[in-house]
Parts: structure tokens; C-alpha cells; sequence
């Protein structure tokens, strides 16, 4: 199976979406379609060797729409070719790499054109695949273009849309004084006057109206394409209700100049115009806020760095991004944005990770340390390798997961495109019948008309369709800038019902990096005496306890003895000799073997033990020294996102495979009350089943490779930013600060996007079960106004663009405070 995604043209409601989607469904080898009427593009996964990309093309195109991949154009310039076989040779290696669209090799310009998906394959790609063919390829800078710059296009949308407002606007206006004027006492030449001049009168309005249908003329292009292919959808409406109002009065026209003047008092050309011309408008407006849901995105992909410093053959050469490989020694420069992924070679810099990560503070970078593509380099000039490039790196991976979830459905949208699936059908039925039910009870044919156009027009499948792909888009955008990747709408959407939330301990909790934290000493030994001696014995431990004692003693400046014999006592500890004291350094029950006295440390052992803390018991020739006590400490928030999930309602978790008393320790230190100790890493995930076998929703925030399963497991996992990837595969949400303060944060992000897409909802349906009634005549026939078919079409315009203007509310999302 492969996934791939599609921009669709041609959609303009929800009804569009429904019509896709079943579309992609009746493909072989389709195992998943979704469509998403706010970036208007559709996510499909399929079977390649079922389905081609030619047929899902085929497919949306008979469907009414078109659909085109994400593609760039990028020109290399080829080295090495001989003949027209090696034209052939670099042909077929890059047209096999999975993405690539089209690659054609010029072998007397020496340049190769080629069309890929970026999501799929990257320029280092195609770089090497050429070289595999035994070439070498770099990118022309002076050719090369970006064929679909999503930015631009958009932006040449709006003004479009802008500009046909504006060209309607300025005829509909005079049409509208040449109508409703007169009526109000405004003054008309008598060349046009109604009761002397029917004729010019209603032709003057017929002339101004067409360029209105011209600048509208999608609408009926559209609308009447989807209408004839049996899937009519909201310019269908529009069509059909402004078509009828033209239709009728040029027909109206024809019989005045045949000399029934009466028909100049049942003219709808103004209403025709002033529909199309709102509409235009709310398109406009539309437009202008779908692309503000957009624009947590377009700051990723606006943080990427364009050039790069590499050391190649000894010098540095200024390339493109997208020509840096793996391996590559990269310089930054104190200001400059670090191009790529990488670990430091040379140098120590503090970096700013903000934007990416959300972390205020700057981080220092030494030699050994990851830093991240797209941060910026505050103070030090550094050297780095390359690890990742191209569609790998952090930035792209980002990219990614939000472009994902914005493209994924909630279930909760399920219920509003079930209905939109059949709302167009179903109100030009409604049309239909009102206005003959209008006919028949014994009105005229004018009024019927106006009673079937207002149902036309009133109603609004597009806020039913924008209601819940607008507030995830803005929701998993605002989850981006504070550091929250939410990978799916579905999980957006479970993450609010949340009832238990599982902690990990090591790495989650706590750092998952033990360190001393107590040295006690007896008999006068010095602290830092004990502390070189035990590091000297422990130099070449591997033991995590060890490790944290050496790195103390290091960190202090003290240096290392030399030892004059070692002796490892496997599940005990070790005995050394150093400058003729023999030292014992382990466990309880070495010191119990060797009948060494701990009489001296029995209450400090006591208390390090409810602390938590592990102790190594140290004796200097068969005689008690100290305690050096190791623990791995809790993290700086951890206490205030374990009481803050607590105000919230929230029951919280921790599960380790620590003992139990340490394991206690830990959790008394945040405020965690049911603690499941001694747990192995298998089965992790069968806890959280248990839990969820209490009716309870789960969700899991850890790590390790070891919490891969439970995370799978449970309703929502969540990863640490820090752990590793394949906790971050298995994960709905992950967190890149690694901070737990941004689990409560993700819950409340949920909250707020699940209620805002409940408002829109509301909205939505509110609009359409109020308005299409009172568009019946329903308001009218119980001694009420009858509505205007004017107002309908602004009515319709605005529904839309509150709905939009009510999700761009959640930008303003900050997480709460503990109180």
C-alpha cells in the first residue's frame, strides 16, 4: 500500500467532497479516501499494483474535478555522459525512484529536467540514484523552478476571486439603482423610465447583467458540470436559482418588447446580479480566512534555510539545501540558520530551537550534540556533520505530521458529510416543491419563482463542509507552535475524552539520567576523598550507578587513580586496591558477606531508600566509609503537569519496572497516587488494556523503544520529542520539548478545538434548519415577510465565512495556568 495526496480543483462545498471521495472508494485497491475541503486536497492510500495514479486522475476528472500531485521541476546539470545509452541509463534510475514523475536527459545541453513529488523523494535522492548510474548530477540554480508554489497559487486565487467582485460589483450596482431606484424616488432618465420606456428600460438591465454572468460564469460552468454528472453540489444551487432569474427575465424582456409592458414590474435581473456578486464576495472573504488556517504551515516551511557552508575536497563551497548530503561537514556562523540535521564536530554555540520546538530558552551545543535544521545559531561558530537531509530532518518530518492531520478527518465530522452527501440533492427537491406547492395553492408564477430561487440559494452545504476541517487545520497548526505534534484528526478529537493518563517513569517522569545526590561520609573520610576513590574503582564500570559516580567526580575536576588491582563480584560490586587501601565498593549484601558493620549508615540508609534513591555502600579495608546514593532525578515540571492533569479531572498513572519502594518514592515526589511497579516491559501494554478495561479512556505518554507497545495500545499515545523514533512511530501525539507540561496543554488544545468544531456545527445546521424554511415562504404563510432572494444569497455568503471566522478564533489558544 502507498499514500499519496492529491490537489483536487473544482470544489466549492462539501456536497464536492462526498462526490470525490465515493468516487476514490469505487477504485480497486482503494483502502482509504479522504478529502479536505479547506486545503482542498485528498489523501489516499491504495494498492499500487490495483490501482494506477493515471486512474485516480481519470477518476476525479469523470467525477467533475481535477486532481493534480504535489510536484517540483528542478534542472541538473549532468557530468560524465559519453553517448545516448547514458542518456538512457540515468533515465531509467531516476524515473524508478518512487515519486519521481517525469526525468528527461538532454544529452547536448548535458542538463536532465525532472518532476518529482518533495514529500516522497528529495534532491539528495536523485543526486545519488544518479550516481549509482555511475554520473554525477548537481542542481542548475539558473533553471531551476518550483512548478507548484502553493503560496503563489493561492494568492493568484484571491486576487482573481477580488477582481470578479470588483468587475461584477461595478455593474451591479448600476443595474440595482436602474431597478430599485425609481422606487425609493430616485431619478431616472426617461429613456429608461419603466412607465415611459419599458422596452429600454428592462434591455439596459438585460446588458448590465451579462457581464455579471461572465465574471460569475464558474458558478454556472461548474455548477452545471456536477449537476449533469449527478452530483450537483453548491454552485449547482447557485446555477440553478440565478440561472431561473435570468432565464425568466430575458424572457420577461422579450415579451415587453412585444409589447406586454406589464412584465417591467416582474424583472429579477438585480436579483440574479446581486446574488452572484455576494457570493463572489463571501468566495472572497472565504478565501481570505482559509488561508489564515494555513498559516501555522507556511511559518514551517518559511523557517527552512535555502544555502548551506560545506567543506568539500578541503574548501568551503556555498550550496543549496537540497544539495547537502549525509556526511557532509557543514560550518554556521553565529546568526545563521543551521541548514540540516546533524551532530557537532567543533565548537560550542547555544542555539535557538524556539519555532521548532516551542523551548524559550536557547540550549547550549557541544561537541557529540544533536542540533536541529532550521534553528538558528545565537553566538559560536560550529562545524557538523550531516545525519539527516532532505525530507528526513526534523523540519520535514514536522511538515509532515501537520500536513497529515490536516488532511485527516475527526469521526465527529462523519455525521455532517453523511448529510452533505445528500443536502444539494435534496434542496433543489425542496425547491422544486415549494414553489409549485407556492403555484398551485394559488399564488403566481412570479412568486413561486421567487420562493424556489430563495430555497436555492439560502442554502449552505459549505459551512456543514468547513465546519471541522477549518478548526483541525487551525488546532494541529496551533499545536506546532507550542510544541505539540498531534499526527491525526481522530486523534485530536479522542485526546478531549481522555479519562487516566499513563506516565513512564525513566526518561518521562524523570530524566532517565541517574545522578549523586547524597555522598555521606564516617570517620572522618573527606567527601571528596571517598568520591575519587570509588570514581577510580568505577572507571570502567558500565553500570548506570557507575557511570553517574565517575561523571560526579569528572564534573568536580577530580582526577582518576591508578589501580594497583581490581576484582569484579558479579550482583555485589567491586574490590580494587589503590595506594594499598583495599576498597570495597557495592550492595548491601557484599557488605554483609564480608561482615562489615553498617550500624553507622543505618538511618541515612533508611532514608535515602524512602527518598527513592539507590545507595552504594563504600568500606575502606574491611571497614565502613560512606554512602555515595545515586537516583534519577524527577524533571522540572513534572509536579505541576501531575497537579495540573489533576484540577483538570484527570486520574494519573506512573508505571516503571522499578521496584516498589523506589518506584513509590518517585511518585509521592509529583503527587501520583496509583503507581504499578515492577512492571516489565512487555507488559507494559497489557496494563494500559486492563486500565481501559475499566471503561476508562487511555493515553500513555512515554519514551523507550519499550513503550512502543503501550503506546500502540492505548487510545491516544503520546511520545517524549527526546526518545526515540520508534516510540515516535507508534505515537498519536508527540511532545518536542520534552516537556510534561505540554500533555495537559495537548488536552486542552483538544477541548477547545472539539468545542469549537461543535459551534461551527451548530452554526451550520442552525443556518440551514432556519433558513431554508423561512426561504419556503413557511415565515410568510404564518404573517411574516417573505424573503428576498437578495438577502438569501448574502445570508448564504455569510454563513460560510462565520464558521471560518469562528475557527480562527482558536489562534488565539494559550495553555492555561496552575493555579
Amino acid at each position: 500500500m502507498v499514500e499519496r495526496t492529491f490537489n483536487i480543483k473544482g470544489m466549492t462545498c462539501a456536497s464536492c467532497v462526498q462526490t470525490v471521495e465515493k468516487a476514490m472508494k469505487k477504485l480497486p485497491g482503494v483502502q482509504e479516501a479522504n478529502v479536505n475541503l479547506a486545503t482542498e486536497k485528498l489523501n489516499i492510500i491504495f494498492d499500487e499494483n490495483a490501482v494506477s495514479v493515471r486512474e485516480i486522475q481519470a477518476a476525479v476528472d469523470k467525477a467533475g474535478y481535477k486532481a493534480l500531485i504535489d510536484s517540483v521541476q528542478k534542472t541538473f546539470v549532468i557530468t560524465g555522459m559519453t553517448c545516448a545509452s547514458c542518456v538512457q541509463s540515468i533515465e531509467k534510475a531516476t524515473r524508478k525512484l518512487d515519486g519521481v514523475m517525469s526525468s528527461n536527459v538532454n544529452l547536448a545541453t548535458g542538463k536532465m529536467v525532472i518532476e518529482y513529488n518533495p514529500t516522497v523523494v528529495s534532491v539528495s535522492d536523485i543526486i545519488e540514484a544518479v550516481s549509482n548510474a555511475g554520473y554525477e548530477a548537481r542542481e542548475d540554480m539558473e533553471t531551476s523552478s518550483i512548478a507548484n508554489e502553493e503560496k503563489d497559487k493561492k494568492q493568484k486565487k484571491i486576487k482573481a476571486i477580488w477582481t470578479r467582485f470588483w468587475g461584477s460589483a461595478i455593474f451591479t450596482i448600476q443595474l440595482f439603482y436602474i431597478a430599485m431606484g425609481h422606487m425609493v424616488g430616485l431619478p431616472l432618465p426617461k429613456i429608461i423610465d419603466p412607465m415611459e420606456n419599458p422596452e429600454w428600460f428592462s434591455l439596459l438591465q438585460f446588458i448590465f447583467t451579462i457581464p455579471v454572468i461572465i465574471f460569475g460564469r464558474n458558478f454556472f460552468s461548474v455548477g452545471f458540470k456536477t449537476l449533469f454528472k449527478g452530483h450537483p453540489n453548491m454552485d449547482s444551487l447557485v446555477a440553478l436559482g440565478t440561472g431561473a432569474a435570468f432565464v425568466y427575465s430575458s424572457g420577461a424582456t422579450v415579451a415587453i418588447w412585444l409589447g406586454h409592458s406589464s412584465y417591467a414590474e416582474n424583472l429579477y435581473y438585480e436579483s440574479a446580479a446581486v446574488i452572484l456578486t455576494l457570493i463572489t464576495l463571501g468566495k472572497y472573504l472565504e478565501a481570505r480566512s482559509m488561508g489564515k488556517t494555513s498559516e501555522a504551515i507556511e511559518k514551517l516551511i518559511g523557517l527552512a534555510p535555502k544555502k548551506a557552508i560545506v567543506v568539500r575536497n578541503g574548501k568551503e563551497v556555498e550550496v543549496t539545501v537540497d544539495e547537502v548530503v549525509v556526511g557532509d561537514t557543514i560550518i554556521v556562523k553565529p546568526g545563521e540558520k543551521i541548514p540540516v540535521d546533524g551532530v557537532v564536530l567543533e565548537g560550542i554555540t547555544s542555539v535557538d530551537d524556539s519555532m521548532l520546538t516551542g523551548e524559550s530558552i536557547p540550549v547550549e551545543k557541544n561537541v557529540g550534540d544533536n542540533i536541529i535544521g532550521a534553528s538558528i545559531n545565537k553566538n559560536g561558530t560550529v562545524q557538523y556533520r550531516a545525519t539527516k537531509v532532505g525530507k528526513d530532518t526534523a523540519l520535514s518530518q514536522m511538515i509532515k505530521l501537520v500536513e497529515d492531520a490536516q488532511g485527516s478527518k475527526a469521526p465527529i465530522a462523519k455525521m455532517a458529510d453523511m448529510i452533505s452527501g445528500y443536502f444539494v440533492p435534496i434542496v433543489i427537491v425542496i425547491a422544486i416543491l415549494s414553489g409549485l406547492s407556492w403555484y398551485f395553492g394559488g399564488q403566481t408564477g412570479l412568486f413561486a419563482l421567487t420562493i424556489t430561487i430563495s430555497v436555492l440559494v439560502i442554502a449552505c452545504p459549505c459551512a456543514l463542509g468547513l465546519a471541522t476541517p477549518t478548526a483541525i487545520m487551525v488546532g494541529t497548526g496551533k499545536g506546532a507552535e507550542n510544541g505539540v505534534l498531534i499526527k491525526s484528526g481522530g486523534a485530536l478529537e479522542t485526546t478531549h475524552k481522555v479519562q487516566t493518563i499513563v506516565f513512564d517513569k525513566t526518561g518521562t517522569i524523570t530524566e532517565g539520567k541517574p545522578i549523586v545526590t547524597d555522598i555521606i561520609t564516617v570517620n572522618g573520610i573527606k567527601e571528596t576523598e571517598l568520591l575519587q576513590l570509588v570514581a577510580s574503582a568505577e572507571k570502567g564500570s558500565e553500570h548506570p550507578l557507575a557511570e553517574a559516580i565517575v561523571k560526579e567526580s569528572e564534573d568536580r575536576g577530580l582526577g582518576f587513580l591508578k589501580l594497583d588491582n581490581f576484582n569484579a563480584i558479579p550482583g555485589h560490586g567491586v574490590e580494587v586496591t589503590v595506594d594499598d587501601i583495599t576498597i570495597l565498593a557495592g550492595n548491601k549484601k557484599l557488605m554483609d558477606d564480608r561482615n562489615i558493620s553498617l550500624d553507622k549508615l543505618a538511618r541515612n540508609s533508611d532514608d535515602l531508600a524512602i527518598q527513592g534513591k539507590t545507595p552504594m555502600y563504600i568500606a575502606f579495608n574491611n571497614e565502613v566509609a560512606g554512602i555515595i546514593a545515586v537516583a534519577d532525578t524527577v524533571k522540572e515540571n513534572s509536579l505541576q503537569a501531575i497537579e495540573k492533569l489533576h484540577n483538570m479531572g484527570i486520574e494519573v498513572v506512573m508505571i516503571t519496572g522499578d521496584n516498589k519502594g523506589t518506584a513509590e518514592a518517585i511518585a509521592k515526589q509529583v503527587g501520583i497516587h496509583r503507581v504499578l511497579s515492577e512492571v516489565l516491559p512487555e507488559d507494559k501494554a497489557n496494563e494500559v488494556k486492563k486500565i481501559q478495561a475499566e471503561g476508562k479512556k487511555v493515553a500513555m505518554v512515554g519514551d523507550g523503544i519499550n513503550d512502543a507497545p503501550a503506546l500502540a495500545q492505548a487510545d491516544i499515545g503520546i511520545a517524549i520529542g527526546s526518545g526515540t523514533d520508534v516510540a515516535m512511530e507508534s505515537a498519536d501525539i508527540v511532545l518536542m520539548r520534552s516537556d510534561l507540561m505540554d500533555v495537559p496543554t495537548a488536552v486542552e488544545l483538544s477541548k477547545s478545538t472539539i468545542r469549537n468544531i461543535k459551534q461551527n456545527l451548530f452554526f451550520a445546521f442552525a443556518y440551514n434548519v432556519l433558513g431554508i424554511p423561512f426561504a419556503m415562504g413557511i415565515i410568510y404563510l404564518l404573517g411574516g415577510p417573505l424573503l428576498n432572494p437578495m438577502v438569501a444569497g448574502a445570508a448564504m455568503s455569510l454563513s460560510s465565512v462565520s464558521v471560518l471566522v469562528n475557527a480562527l478564533r482558536l489562534k488565539k489558544f494559550k495553555p492555561s495556568k496552575v493555579q
